[in-house]
């Protein structure tokens, strides 16, 4: 047919299908001259046409009944209607539809649906993208990506191939350190962070690993809420005077600082002491150590540095008057506090280049601890104060805030982003905003002073005279609706004398006490025949002081 050159007002005025194809024929049959056409729009088909406008117009033209099969009209209509551009199609069929009535509109919408929507997961690989849609289905969560692997057999072929559940997985361990911690205690760190090249297990591996690590980590968030633990104890037996006042540790050894002026390092496997560093004149009160030094303060007033594998004395600071009470240091800074109410800032250039850089003053009693990052120095005094200072530059002197609210002396403090919490010998914990200096929650339990704290993401862990260990619930303690009765999870007893120091992580606490014991609470391996609750058989491990 030749291309039609009806104006598209008559055709568009058209009220049926009938009286659109018999203005067809009739237009089909004369010349397409301007006359023709005015004598068309004049004619009586078009006598009752609406005026077209922009939008859409409902009109009023009476319907003329089906006039039985009209196959071939309707296929001639569409041949016209393929002939024109795609503008003019879509502006045609927008006033058919303006047309027509509401049931009608519900019909052609459940017809366009199905029309509209796209499988680009099974379209991607057909054209050759098959990495575009693993990179979009790897920001599933678990619960998404077992959906997504029963809508059809691609897109299971796309999750299997692009090993999404590995990728799962491997993305939990690098933002999760429970996941890491997991996944190098069970041993399936070695499958994951390898590229397809290399001998790797399948897709299914994984997806059956999966559930299996939230067994585990479901298990160990149980152990924590009901204490149950297996626990290992180091008998320390010191000769001349008992009490293990500091400890860190890391997968393969502890190390400890004893009242006997001794730091005793053990194998954290065996519980074997591996070695005994001497040199100190006085109780070792606070150490911290990293993969080359270990740093120690002591009762003596001096600082010292020890090489971590040889036991070497590589460096003896003497500025402190007084005991030395705690250190801290990280990337080539450290700051020490002593019983002399001073607060040192020293430059770590090396283990042998040590400079002092800076004094603090201010507190009106021994500083018993500090913490700092690359903002704040945060320092806790028998004086009841938490003072709040800047690091850098010409402003180290300068005083943020004093955070008051503790009744007594603070023994004990961690600083970690906003966060200060705080304990003191009025037997409380506190909780702080360090950015405005508001008290967020104050935690009531323990019976005497409040000797160490630490927390994480999750937890508070706090020890005390009272020779208790209590671990708290840090987002309800955060939550001011939360009732006190509930922030309390567990209160763990076995140290007979008071607790002086703790460190913990997501698997286990590690504590040492006036008792001459490092104990080790371990939460992920937990044997529960015939054990009750909250307690659990010891190993005992026995130093003899030679």
């Amino acid at each position: 047919l030749p291309p039609c050159s009806v104006p598209r007002s008559l055709w568009l005025g058209c009220s049926s299908v009938a009286e659109s194809l018999c203005a067809l024929r009739c237009l089909q049959s004369i010349p397409s001259t301007r006359a023709h056409n005015q004598v068309l729009l004049l004619s009586p088909l078009n006598s009752d046409l609406p005026t077209l406008s922009n939008g859409p117009v409902m009109t009023g033209s009476r319907k003329r009944p089906s006039e039985g099969n009209n196959d071939k009209e309707k296929e001639h209509c569409i041949s016209l209607f393929d002939q024109w551009s795609e503008t003019d199609q879509v502006e045609f069929v927008e006033h058919l539809i303006s047309r027509m009535c509401h049931y009608q509109h519900g019909h052609i919408n459940s017809y366009l649906k199905p029309m509209l929507q796209r499988d680009f997961i099974t379209a991607l690989p057909a054209q050759g993208l098959d990495h575009i849609a693993e990179n979009i289905l790897s920001f599933l969560d678990a619960q998404s990506l077992c959906s997504a692997e029963l809508v059809c057999k691609e897109w299971q072929r796309v999750i299997s191939e692009g090993m999404l559940w590995k990728k799962l997985i491997e993305r939990m361990v690098r933002t999760d350190p429970l996941w890491k911690g997991l996944s190098e205690r069970h041993q399936w760190e070695k499958y994951l962070f390898k590229n397809r090249t290399t001998e790797v297990p399948p897709n299914s591996y994984y997806h059956s690993l999966y559930p299996k690590i939230i067994q585990d980590i479901e298990t160990i968030e149980a152990n924590w809420r009901c204490g149950r633990h297996n626990l290992q104890r180091i008998q320390c037996r010191s000769e001349n005077s008992k009490g293990v006042y500091c400890l860190q540790y890391d997968d393969d050894k502890i190390i400890s600082g004893l009242r006997d002026n001794s730091i005793k390092i053990w194998d954290k496997q065996s519980l074997e002491c591996l070695k005994i560093l001497t040199g100190h004149t006085g109780s070792v009160l606070c150490l911290q150590y990293d993969e080359r030094v270990i740093v120690t303060g002591s009762s003596d007033s001096t600082v010292r540095v020890w090489d971590v594998t040889s036991g070497e004395v590589l460096n003896t600071l003497i500025h402190h008057n007084e005991a030395v009470l705690h250190l801290r240091f990280c990337n080539g800074l450290m700051v020490t506090c002593s019983k002399d109410r001073s607060i040192a800032v020293w430059d770590m250039a090396s283990p042998t280049d040590i400079s002092l850089r800076r004094v603090l003053v201010g507190h009106r009693a021994a500083v018993n601890v500090v913490d700092f990052d690359d903002k704040y120095i945060v320092s806790a005094s028998g004086d009841r104060t938490i003072k709040v200072r800047v690091v850098s530059g010409e402003y180290l002197r300068s005083f943020v805030r004093t955070l008051n609210g503790h009744k007594r002396g603070i023994a004990c403090l961690q600083y970690r982003d906003r966060l200060v919490v705080s304990g003191s010998s009025d037997n409380t914990i506190r909780l702080w905003d360090i950015e405005c200096g508001a008290c967020l929650r104050v935690l009531e339990g323990h019976e005497e002073l409040v000797r160490c704290i630490r927390f994480d993401n999750k937890r508070i862990v706090s020890g005390a005279y009272d020779g208790k260990i209590k671990v708290w619930d840090l987002q309800a303690a955060l939550d001011p609706r939360a009732p006190a009765s509930t922030l309390c999870l567990r209160t763990l007893v076995e140290h007979s004398g008071r607790v002086f120091r703790l460190q913990f992580d997501e698997f286990q606490i590690i504590s040492s006490s006036h008792d001459d014991t490092i104990l080790i609470w371990d939460f992920l391996n937990v044997s529960t025949n015939g054990q009750s609750e909250g307690r659990s058989p010891s190993r005992t491990y026995t130093y003899i002081s030679r």
